[in-house]
């Protein structure tokens, strides 16, 4: 059986590519990560933390996969914003620049990151409060969702679109088949 350790609703969409059969159990952890591990290592550190709750806690003959995904700029993580004034924040420092997004992914317990290259459109106050005002950029990383109408913000990707998503289906597929 395959166990997703994840309630987002485009990793489990995105999954289905894969898969056709897997239960989604989401890890119920706690998401901080120590001083220790690099920031841009952080997604795939909590993605190992879901995945191994899981699969310690009665899946140990299961394929469970983890996922965090998160967005970088100038050394720092910017995670989901805590208000509408924090996703404003964020979307004003991404905007007009290039900033990466990571997600890390572990099958059981052997895990990989994959990076991609986004770059934001200069985006004026209107334009960050109109999208703001939607309400989709309050449970993503980054303040943006790609797939949904945070896509008129993005100049352009160097990389896998579905990562940005939050879930890289090709290369999760070949270590699944690999």
């Amino acid at each position: 059986m395959i166990i997703l350790a994840s309630a987002s609703p485009r990793r489990q969409e995105l999954l289905k590519l894969i898969a056709e059969n897997f239960i989604v159990i989401p890890s119920d952890i706690d998401e901080g990560v120590p001083n220790n591990i690099e920031t841009e290592k952080s997604p795939e550190y909590l993605a190992v933390k879901k995945a191994k709750h899981i699969y310690e806690n009665g899946h140990r003959n299961d394929v469970v996969i983890g996922c965090d995904t998160g967005v970088f700029i100038d050394g720092k993580m910017l995670g989901k914003p805590k208000n509408k004034e924090d996703a404003k924040q964020m979307l004003t420092e991404l905007s007009g620049r290039k900033h990466k997004v990571i997600t890390g992914c572990c099958i059981c317990v052997n895990s990989f990151s994959q990076v991609t290259e986004v770059e934001f459109y200069e985006l004026t106050e209107e334009e960050i409060e109109s999208y703001i005002a939607t309400g989709e950029p309050m449970d993503k990383a980054g303040s943006y969702g790609i797939q949904g109408k945070g896509s008129l913000l993005v100049k352009g990707i160097v990389g896998d679109y579905f990562n940005v998503v939050g879930l890289p289906v090709a290369r999760l597929n070949k270590e699944l088949n690999g």
